[in-house]
């Protein structure tokens, strides 16, 4: 009996010493329930991998791009690459030379990245932009933790935005880029009501021409949502979307816009651009006095706090001079 409190006192310093270092783990990780499930995620991440430029641009509104080691991308030619790397050259031009990067690896397109590439890279985060039907979360999440986020989602990209904040430490950088977007969206609208740009448009339609003949609006998401912030009322009512995003539209749906509603085109980038195809054909002639196009810099997300600055300045540009 008399070695029953040394017994006692070990194990209770043994049990202290196993909590103490679990709660050093929990301290040190943060769990988020993102749109694909749920992730354990250690706070702070040096090695980041974004599978795409909308997740990169989230990072990069926080100022931890220097981070991003690897990234996945559709917008790559092979000569834009050279040892696994984008070339220097690459990095320098439109969203990418704006935001500035480490040599970060390619990893491939958002739906068929190179897991061994990813593997090698050791990074302790992954984020993407996600969409229903999109897969391989579970062989990331093998690779490292993985978060993802829903283009079509109500507010993706601030709660995109909001996560990361708290794995880095950035809430306050994150409210100070959302209400930035805010701010940036009411001083353009003022201007653009001053101007009576509202007068002339009071709606508006996003149409993205597809090199090929297809077109789409979007409606949810890429552009519109900064439009409606500028004032603008929706020009075009889309019942069945695809992936909540937009939809394909005929012409006989184009022909019927009524001329106080603004037609802005929206193409992709590089070789799926169609816009100056499209105003070339006998609907874009029509609506062409009441069109005006508008490009995203090369390389550039869809959406995000950087790309909505940009498209709420240059969108206002372009009315300012169209009005005048």
């Amino acid at each position: 009996m008399k070695f029953q409190p040394l017994f006692l006192t070990l194990a209770l310093g043994a049990f202290a010493a196993t909590q103490g270092h679990v709660l050093a783990q929990q301290a040190a990780t943060l769990t988020l329930k993102h749109d694909e499930g749920t992730a354990t995620v250690k706070k702070n991440p040096q090695r980041v991998v974004a599978m795409d430029e909308e997740a990169l641009g989230w990072l990069a509104a926080l100022g931890v791009q220097s981070r991003v080691v690897g990234i996945g991308s559709t917008y790559f030619e092979p000569q834009d690459v050279q040892g696994g790397k984008i070339k220097a050259n690459v990095l320098k031009e439109g969203f990418y030379g704006r935001v500035g990067l480490n040599s970060p690896a390619y990893i491939g397109s958002w739906t068929a990245p190179n897991l061994e590439v990813l593997t090698a890279l050791r990074p302790d985060l992954i984020v993407r932009l996600t969409w229903d039907g999109n897969q391989n979360y579970d062989k990331l999440s093998r690779v490292a933790p993985t978060v993802g986020y829903k283009e079509g989602g109500a507010g993706f990209w601030q709660k995109g935005l909001r996560d990361l904040a708290k794995v880095f430490g950035k809430q306050v950088e994150a409210e100070k880029v959302i209400q930035q977007v805010a701010d940036v969206n009411r001083a353009n609208a003022r201007k653009l009501l001053a101007a009576g740009v509202f007068k002339k448009y009071d709606k508006v339609v996003v149409v993205a021409p597809f090199a090929g003949g297809n077109n789409w609006v979007y409606s949810n998401v890429r552009l519109i949502p900064d439009l409606r912030a500028l004032g603008f009322k929706d020009g075009l009512n889309t019942k069945a979307t695809t992936l909540n995003v937009g939809a394909q539209i005929s012409d006989e749906a184009l022909l019927g816009l009524d001329r106080k509603t603004l037609v802005v085109l929206f193409p992709p980038g590089g070789k799926y651009d169609g816009a100056d195809a499209f105003l070339k054909t006998p609907v874009g002639q029509k609506l062409r006095a009441q069109s005006v196009v508008y490009r995203p810099e090369a390389f550039a997300p869809y959406s995000g706090p950087l790309v909505s600055i940009r498209n709420s300045n240059e969108v206002t540009r372009l009315l300012l001079d169209k009005v005048k």
